[in-house]
């Protein structure tokens, strides 16, 4: 089963309903993705969800969630190095007129932390507006209640996140987002 997400990116469900985006490519002329593992990071206040692409940024892939509080910076730098991931990508949560509020805020002071705890490894900024929204819609859909899409919900939205980067870097030639600056060298 599928359930359309924006652009054309669906999000499958396989047996369990473990969520798994797919984005389909029409034009042969898209652009290639720069090589090398990338992490969607999708930011809540109880949960992290993590997400991975496979090396070559094709195709993004829920991950696993981190529980959010002490440890997390260094529970995703463990994944980030065991991934070997050349570029982090955390949802920026931005209302639908694009104003920012404490969700964005709290989201731009995690993904700085992140930054300093990775460097030199880069951490983006992209826009997650509905990214929650399109996960649970494919999970309810697929036949999941509340309670088992809770635990599934944060690492499905990270790997929408994180498609979504992957398509506009294919489509325009140049990496999604916003890259956040850290106090050391620049990269």
């Amino acid at each position: 089963m599928s359930v359309p997400t924006c652009g054309h990116t669906e999000i499958y469900l396989l047996p369990g309903g473990e969520p798994y985006p797919v984005t389909r490519h029409p034009d042969p002329r898209a652009t290639v993705v720069r090589p090398g593992v990338r992490l969607g990071i999708d930011v809540g206040s109880v949960r992290i969800g993590v997400a991975r692409s496979d090396p070559a940024g094709v195709l993004a892939s829920p991950l696993g969630t981190v529980q959010r509080g002490a440890g997390d910076l260094a529970e995703l730098a463990r994944i980030s190095s065991e991934t070997e991931s050349v570029e982090v990508i955390v949802g920026l949560a931005v209302g639908l007129r694009g104003a920012e509020g404490t969700a964005a805020a709290d989201g731009r002071a995690f993904a700085a932390a992140l930054a300093e705890r990775l460097a030199p490894v880069p951490v983006r900024l992209v826009d997650e507006r509905f990214t929650t929204v399109l996960a649970h819609a494919a999970l309810r859909a697929g036949g999941l209640d509340t309670r088992a899409r809770r635990n599934v919900v944060d690492k499905a939205a990270a790997a929408v996140v994180l498609q979504s980067a992957l398509d506009t870097e294919r489509a325009t030639g140049e990496p999604a987002g916003q890259l956040v600056a850290t106090g050391g060298p620049a990269i």
